[in-house]
């Protein structure tokens, strides 16, 4: 793709994609619904230029809502469908456990820059409420040749197979009057024989205070459990979890905007 501004373009978004998130097991609020969720993407995945596997699960705000995710040369990202199961979404006309997913994947390096997320308040499901975009930290300058190389995966997954766990379902819910339960479930080969005694679970959010953090196997899913507190907080938290062995993430690193 090569681009030539007839202006200078200070917030281009390159690689877009759309989606929608109605609802699902983290954000139920003032829902009426026979379907347990409702969504063509349930996470925006970024591989990024530190090596990081970030997993953002989408929700419905009730305001609009903006993620920035800073990198440099990325590697790639998309708007994913990890939910397979059709007893998740009981909807047997529209089929979501069907959607596929979108992953684009940068070709060399395209310099400083952010993931964008957008999160736009819907009330029904026919509307794309979600968008995502890479925007370069440099405006596009005018009179100027702008070429980039990537490459666009449709297909159930991202195109390169990871060997760390990944967060398979977000569970939120009220926890008493002054706290909100997250319920965090993981899967993956690594999982499977790991020594118990080395896992733990590890989460972080700015200005709030976590408590009661468990990690324990889940023998359903053959995967682990990670489940924790928040205190509830009058502005919005950035959160942040993962799961270690011993000195290594053993998972992705789930991060997450809580807002009241």
């Amino acid at each position: 793709m090569a681009i030539y501004p007839r202006v200078d373009l200070e917030r281009a978004g390159l690689m877009p994609m759309t989606s929608m998130f109605f609802f699902g097991p983290n954000d139920r609020k003032d829902v009426d619904d026979f379907r347990p969720s409702v969504h063509d993407s349930d996470g925006l995945a970024v591989f990024n230029g530190r090596g990081e596997e970030l997993w953002r699960p989408l929700h419905n705000p009730k305001d609009l809502q903006i993620s920035s995710f800073a990198d440099l040369n990325p590697r790639g990202f998309g708007l994913m469908q990890r939910q397979k199961d059709f007893f998740a979404y009981q909807d047997l006309e529209s089929s979501f456990e069907r959607r596929p997913s979108l992953w684009a994947e940068p070709i060399g390096d395209w310099g400083e820059g952010s993931v964008k997320l957008v999160e736009i308040p819907t009330k029904e499901e026919v509307h794309d409420n979600i968008a995502s975009f890479w925007q370069p930290k440099s405006a596009l300058q005018a009179k100027g040749e702008h070429t980039y190389t990537y490459r666009l995966h449709w297909g159930p997954d991202t195109p390169k197979p990871t060997a760390l766990a990944r967060f398979s379902r977000t569970g939120i819910g009220a926890r008493g009057d002054n706290a909100t339960l997250f319920v965090l479930d993981l899967i993956g080969d690594r999982l499977k024989s790991v020594d118990p005694k080395t896992l733990r679970g590890v989460v972080t959010a700015e200005k709030a205070k976590i408590q009661n953090i468990v990690t324990q196997p889940n023998p359903n899913s053959g995967g682990w459990r990670l489940s924790f507190e928040l205190l509830k907080e009058k502005n919005p938290v950035e959160i942040r979890a993962s799961l270690m062995q011993e000195n290594e993430l053993a998972s992705e690193v789930w991060v997450y905007r809580w807002t009241p």
